[in-house]
């Protein structure tokens, strides 16, 4: 039987989405693979690995609960970046994480892996993600972090005004499929009546396990499924700079509390398809569920992988992340109440 040990973790919110953030990992544990993606795929395909273990152990209940969010750190890829991270959820290892991208920035600067300027200025923090290589521009006054950029990798429109039908409210509605790191289904909120508050969050969690499901294959994007639902709602389409409030459903029903990083990139490649954004020409301001906010622009446009594609573009997202606790937590394969989540 595996022995007992203690496992040390930097907890921070980013808008409100929490993100755990665990630096040592137990001795042997990571796979002797070269890049973080190749990391994760031994993980994902391998029955009862150690690290979906640990997962497992810090992101259910008792010590973590249903929507909890975290990452390893890793290696990077090679030199040309500070550190790599594997993402990890309630339902297991992404692709792609945004708003833990931000919280990162902050730790690395925080903890002085990564150098701030000696006056105020900007440094960035370059990160191995699955998905590819990103950055957090953490912007520093006074020796402490008060914003993150975080620029992502290339993001752009998949599929326009597919057709999906949910059976539960008998309607069909329309969907746009974006990848931003992962894959995205977009959905105004309005064909359901609904507005992006929280006394509708069980509502959205029923609906978007429900697309996700009537999606199927038609969200598959290479090795890439439909990692998230986002919802949004917009009063005025005339207004510049955009304003959304959205709410994305991510893994199994999970809500993400923040805008949601990478979403917030798959929004702006749809708002770039459509018009409406574009470099030094207007702005996302995505306020979430809880009514934290993420401000998106787009950095460069770019030609889109798909052959006869929407523009691509590389999206950057502003945030701010706060420091929530250190935690230190006993693993005990002996214990007879295995990780378990109620949702």
């Amino acid at each position: 039987m595996a022995s007992s040990y203690w496992i040390q973790t930097e907890d921070w919110h980013t808008a409100g989405e929490p993100f755990r953030i665990v630096q040592q990992l137990p001795h042997g544990s990571l796979p002797d693979l070269p890049t973080v993606a190749e990391r994760r795929f031994a993980i994902v395909k391998t029955l009862a690995h150690p690290l979906d273990i640990l997962r497992q152990q810090l992101c259910h209940e008792p010590r973590g609960h249903a929507d909890m969010y975290g990452g390893f750190i890793t290696p990077p890829n090679d030199s040309g970046a500070h550190f790599g991270v594997l993402f990890w959820h309630a339902e297991g290892f992404s692709t792609a994480c945004g708003h833990g991208t931000m919280a990162l920035g902050y730790w690395a600067v925080t903890n002085g892996l990564v150098k701030a300027p000696e006056n105020d200025g900007m440094v960035d923090v370059v990160i191995d993600v699955p998905s590819g290589r990103v950055v957090a521009s953490v912007a520093v006054k006074q020796g402490k972090p008060v914003y993150a950029d975080f620029v992502n990798v290339l993001s752009y429109q998949l599929a326009s005004g597919l057709s999906v039908e949910v059976p539960s409210k008998g309607i069909n509605v329309t969907v746009d499929l974006t990848f931003g790191g992962a894959v995205y289904a977009t959905v105004d909120a309005a064909q359901f009546g609904l507005r992006v508050v929280p006394k509708n969050t069980n509502e959205f969690i029923d609906l978007g396990r429900e697309i996700k499901r009537s999606l199927g294959t038609r969200a598959h994007y290479g090795t890439y499924d439909c990692y998230g639902v986002i919802f949004y709602h917009e009063y005025d389409r005339s207004a510049d700079p955009v304003r959304q409030t959205n709410v994305t459903v991510f893994a199994d029903g999970q809500i993400d509390r923040s805008p949601c990083g990478s979403g917030t990139c798959a929004r702006l490649a749809v708002l770039l398809a459509e018009g409406r954004v574009g470099v030094a020409r207007s702005r996302l301001i995505h306020s979430s569920i809880v009514d934290s906010v993420f401000e998106g622009e787009i950095v460069s446009e770019e030609e889109s992988p798909l052959e006869g594609g929407a523009p691509a573009c590389i999206p950057r997202v502003r945030g701010s992340a706060n420091l929530i606790g250190h935690m230190r937590f006993f693993i005990n394969p002996e214990d007879p109440v295995r990780p378990f989540t109620l949702r």
